[in-house]
């Protein structure tokens, strides 16, 4: 499928925003969330660059899942160290092994229902941490009220996460062209979310 000049504009804008947030958005953070936010906004702004320049292609690439998942997970071990000290070790292992475990899949032959399974377990988790999390720190009164924002990034970044992955796997939830129109919005809404929602929190 062709990519318009209006998907390209927003990947774009995507990509610039995710810099933004790298460059602007960090400071002052301990040094592993500062980390993880930067694997996540920078693997954010590399895919959006390179779908720009590559186009839907790309996205036949089998590293894609694999990265993919890099997103969420490296969001959600920030959001954890940040927020939920008591459970940093086990977020942090967490994401480690089900990223391991989520590249293996792809990456050694399988067959069966355990690599689609294994990617909707990791993807769950960790979409429902971004989700979750910074509702529940803004009705506490933890954070400012406009970080539920990054809570909206999650809910979108799930979504689009596992659309892009079931697709990958050859059994899509909806059509190839369906999730392709969709993505460039989805990776937009999503990126303005997360930035406004850090901005505010």
């Amino acid at each position: 499928m062709k990519m318009s000049p209006f998907d390209r504009i927003l990947l774009l804008i995507t990509g610039l925003l995710a810099a933004y947030q790298i460059a602007y958005g960090l400071d002052g953070l301990p040094v592993v969330v500062v980390i993880a936010y930067t694997t996540a906004f920078g693997v954010l702004l590399v895919a959006g660059l390179l779908l720009v320049i590559l186009g839907f292609e790309i996205l036949d690439a089998p590293v894609v899942v694999i990265v993919s998942t890099l997103i969420p997970l490296s969001l959600a071990t920030g959001l954890i160290w940040e927020h939920l000290i008591s459970f940093r070790a086990i977020y942090l292992l967490f994401a480690i092994l089900g990223f391991i475990a989520v590249s293996l899949s792809r990456l050694i032959p399988m067959q069966g229902k355990l690599p689609p399974i294994l990617l909707a377990v990791v993807h769950g988790i960790a979409g429902m941490t971004i989700f979750l999390l910074p509702i529940i720190l803004s009705i506490s009164g933890q954070t400012t009220p406009g970080f539920v924002l990054v809570g909206v990034g999650g809910a979108l970044i799930g979504v689009g996460g596992l659309l892009l992955a079931f697709l990958k796997s050859g059994k899509p939830v909806f059509s190839q062209k369906t999730i392709l129109t969709i993505l460039p919005g989805l990776l937009f809404l999503m990126t303005i979310s997360f930035v406004a929602g850090f901005k505010s929190g």
